[in-house]
């Protein structure tokens, strides 16, 4: 009977793990496919740009192509909310890597077939990126229904989300690289088509139906009330507004730093692209470890004090160490600040999926990422001419003073005691 007995108990702790392991297999899935899907997306951004200067040899012709593939997603992403919540959320995430593979795929299609002119080219690019943010935000919006369903905290789901955008555009970037040396650049558009397949499938078996609910709203109201009400929410909520703002800002200036700014630095001062490459390692790969400690203690620090200090701390005050251009000083400084970064993007989505009524989800972070991502083309555009006008350093001290004062504002500004 004792024996019996203990056998039964020892059995009950086996069950409920094997209960907790179904219940978290969707959104293990969920976290794999979406993966496999954004390391697509990076071979996408370098094999492209690749693919045009092999093909064209024409620098004009690749930056062009560039603008194409980037300009779509801000539309996208706040045009493309109420298409998300008359699909779900599963099916426009599905849909989504299914379409983009496609265009993906018929770049080489063409070019190997019956020919591809710069514009059919153009065409593709703009069509993808005009199908990639509805997609992002799809699967978004699916990540605390799937966290909910796997008894998970929501910090430590959106960390593991983030972490995984992160440590994708890791492997993604040095991968495509390799392949594209390897393999060549018609062949790497190829694999990259069959990644966003996998990803489709995978999203597709192992998410719950159940979870993709298009928002509970009247059939009849108008395509535009959608997108207006999706608005106004934010324009109400002046947590949300806030974010926006700051966002807007700090991706401007981040954007103008980090595609014009920071590389013409390194080149100045260290004349190689090699320091330019440790630093943004350093930066990411810190960033990555930073996600999966938020994801652990994530729950138990203050909200508002966290948010203020990684802000300030990994975005602001490292655009003052490059003013000593000492490399090891810049790579451990850079490891620092990735560490504090990590936690801001899932801090961020935790609080407002919190605010967020489900009906509203898609269309809210839709609303969000177009205005988040709104700063960058003028960041990149006058980053530039700003620094011709004053000179590198000028620029680095003025952007680092600026997104100071954006970032400590956080510690003070009464709609951030909401969180």
């Amino acid at each position: 009977d004792i024996r019996l007995k203990n056998t039964e108990e020892a059995a009950e702790p086996r069950e409920a793990r094997e209960s907790t392991s179904q219940k978290r297999l969707p959104i293990y899935a969920f976290f794999t496919g979406s993966a496999i899907s954004y390391v697509g997306d990076m071979l996408t951004l370098l094999a492209i740009p690749w693919f045009v200067l092999q093909t064209t040899g024409s620098v004009t012709q690749t930056g062009i192509t560039a603008f194409f593939s980037t300009l779509p997603a801000v539309f996208s992403a706040f045009f493309g909310t109420t298409i998300i919540d008359r699909l779900g959320y599963k099916l426009t995430s599905v849909t989504g890597d299914i379409l983009n593979g496609v265009t993906v795929m018929l770049i080489p299609l063409l070019y190997l077939t019956v020919g591809l002119a710069f514009w059919q080219l153009l065409a593709l690019v703009f069509l993808g990126g005009l199908l990639r943010s509805p997609g992002l935000t799809a699967r978004a919006s699916l990540v605390p229904d799937l966290a909910g369903v796997a008894s998970m905290r929501l910090e430590r789901a959106n960390a593991l989300w983030d972490g995984i955008n992160r440590v994708s555009g890791l492997i993604g970037a040095p991968l495509a690289g390799v392949l594209i040396a390897v393999i060549g650049t018609s062949n790497l558009l190829w694999l990259d088509a069959i990644s966003f397949a996998i990803s489709a499938v995978l999203i597709s078996l192992a998410v719950p139906s159940t979870l993709s609910r298009p928002a509970a709203k009247e059939e009849e109201e108008s395509y535009l009330a959608r997108l207006w009400e999706g608005v106004r929410f934010i324009w109400r909520d002046s947590f949300i507004l806030t974010i926006v703002v700051t966002a807007m800002i700090t991706n401007l200036l981040d954007s103008a730093f980090f595609s014009v700014i920071e590389p013409a630095y390194i080149r100045q001062i260290f004349h190689s692209a090699v320091p330019l490459g440790f630093i943004v390692a350093a930066l990411g790969g810190a960033a990555f470890v930073g996600t999966l400690i938020y994801a652990a203690i994530g729950h138990r620090l203050p909200r508002r004090l966290t948010l203020g200090l990684c802000y300030t701390i990994g975005g602001a005050t490292r655009y003052f160490v490059f003013l000593f251009p000492l490399l090891p000083l810049l790579i451990a400084w850079h490891v620092i600040a990735g560490l504090f970064i990590g936690p801001i993007n899932p801090l961020i989505d935790t609080v407002m999926q919190e605010r967020l009524p489900a009906a509203m989800r898609a269309r809210v972070f839709g609303t969000v990422s177009a205005g988040v991502l709104a700063g960058i083309p003028l960041g990149t555009f006058a980053g530039g001419f700003v620094a011709a006008w004053i000179g590198l350093r000028t620029t680095i001290l003025i952007i680092g003073v600026i997104y100071v004062l954006t970032t400590v504002s956080l510690l003070v500004n009464p709609a951030t005691k909401k969180m």
